[in-house]
């Protein structure tokens, strides 16, 4: 989407991950922010900051950063597969168009042209195995595992034809999931100087602007813009220690 004063322009071809949050990275370096890529948070110096406000959007590492703060949210981390695709009948992948499939498992399995891999197409289930974000390579449930690549091999051997059934490239993501699947955007319940995000359950990417709005108005005191009920931590009553 292209914004001109108030109108926009949407473009049909599929959103280039990897540029979008290049831009995003350069207008904050812009505001003037810092940020330190890959890097595990040893210790911070001078040893302590104080604000006002806080913003806590940590993605997995989210629910041990808020327990020493009395809550216990109810998040869970996913690693996801993200599997890519390669055709092999020429010219099929002009005709794929992106799709959701709700009935072909137990979770949707969904697809779309891969902007960041020409060529391929992204086909991938939208559901994982339970993991510490600490030790992504280390299942933490109890269950047997789900072999999620085994279920998108026969989804795209029975849907689509056209297609390599194995996989081109594979590569991993993590998720933070609630049990609802909806977002927490919301005060801290005993301290409203803290706001969270968090628990986008694999659907937030393609909603970042608006929430990073919300969560500035929810910092700044501010009625948010939207209408946050489906977030609000008092979902989870179970929530609070």
């Amino acid at each position: 989407m292209e914004r001109f004063d108030d109108q926009g322009f949407l473009s049909s071809k599929p959103l280039l991950f990897f540029p979008f949050l290049s831009n995003f990275r350069d207008q904050f370096r812009h505001n003037g922010g810092t940020i330190r890529d890959g890097e595990k948070v040893l210790q911070i110096i001078p040893g302590s900051y104080h604000a006002k406000r806080i913003v806590v959007a940590a993605g997995p590492w989210t629910g041990p950063l808020l327990e020493p703060l009395g809550l216990r949210l109810p998040l869970q981390p996913l690693r996801i597969s993200v599997c890519y695709w390669k055709e092999n009948q020429p010219g099929v992948l002009r005709e794929l168009p992106s799709f959701i499939s709700l009935h072909g498992a137990k979770h949707d399995i969904y697809g779309l042209p891969a902007g960041d891999y020409p060529g391929l197409v992204k086909v991938c289930y939208h559901y994982g195995n339970f993991v510490d974000p600490e030790t992504p390579d280390r299942l933490t449930q109890s269950s047997p595992p789900i072999p999620d690549i085994q279920i998108l091999k026969d989804f795209v051997r029975k849907y689509l034809p056209g297609l390599d059934p194995e996989p081109a490239v594979q590569e991993r993501c993590l998720y933070t999931n609630t049990p609802d699947e909806d977002f927490v955007l919301d005060w801290h319940p005993r301290f409203k100087n803290i706001v969270i995000g968090a628990g986008f359950s694999g659907h937030g990417f393609k909603f970042g602007p608006v929430i990073g709005k919300i969560l500035c108005q929810l910092s700044l005191g501010e009625e948010p813009s939207h209408d946050l009920t489906p977030f609000r931590i008092s979902r989870f009553p179970q929530a609070a220690l």
